[in-house]
This record gives structure tokens, sequence and C-alpha cells, in this order.
């Protein structure tokens, strides 16, 4: 099963003080030694737009290289509207990039790696795919 990875924990597995491991960080592991990590993009460039010195810049887009980006096309997107006006009808709020990625996972038959609480409102309104849970 591969697993579209959330900047959630991207971020948690790239922080420098890692002392308590969180288990998303343990599955995240797991996950690129099997090489089922998955990344997009939007998640990317989250990443990287977070940083603030060159140098850091340059180390964390050197440790994303190995992943390289699932091809989105125009179903993703489009999938990504539906699924945010489905929520959005039911008072259930999200980002553009919490739909992109709700989308590929569906379209692709991956399940989502994040600490967002977010994806829980956004899985439960839209029945699609059961997240890795505590």
């Amino acid at each position: 099963m591969n697993l579209l990875v959330d900047t959630s924990v991207w971020s948690l597995a790239l922080r420098r003080s890692n002392q308590s491991r969180a288990k998303e960080v343990e599955i995240l592991e797991e996950s690129i030694h099997l090489g089922r990590a998955e990344i997009i993009g939007p998640i990317r460039q989250e990443l990287l737009s977070g940083i603030k010195s060159e140098s850091q810049f340059q180390a964390l887009r050197s440790a994303l290289e190995p992943f390289p980006d699932v091809v989105l096309d125009r179903e993703d997107f489009e999938t990504a509207a539906v699924f945010f006006k489905k929520c959005r009808k039911k008072g259930v709020q999200g980002s553009n990039t919490d739909f992109l990625i709700c989308s590929v996972a569906h379209r692709r038959s991956f399940k989502i790696l994040t600490t967002d609480k977010d994806f829980e409102k956004i899985e439960k309104t839209l029945g699609l795919f059961l997240l890795p849970h505590n």
C-alpha cells in the first residue's frame, strides 16, 4: 500500500529535535524503506516554502530529491474541486492542497499519512479511504 505523505508528517520527520518519535514518523520511515512513500508537488512546495535560510533550503531540497512527485492531471484537480464542494456543503473545511491530496489518494488507491486533524473530518464526509489511525 502506497502512502501519500502530508506536509505535517514530512515536517515532523525532518525536525532536528525529534525526541518523541511519532507513530506517523515511524510509518513514514517504513514506507520509505519499502519504496511506498509518495509526495506531490504542492506538498514539496509547502515544505520548501517554510525554510528561511538558503543552506537549509538546499539541504531539504536534496533530502527530498529521491522522492519523485506523483504526476498530477486535470482529473486530479477536478476531483479535488468536487471533494471541496461536497465538504463545504456539509460545513467541513480544508485547504485546496488538502483536497488535492484526497483526490490523488482516492484516484490511485493510496492511503494518506497525516497528523492534520482536518483530514479526519474530510474522511468522514467523503467516506473514500481509511487513514492510518492511532
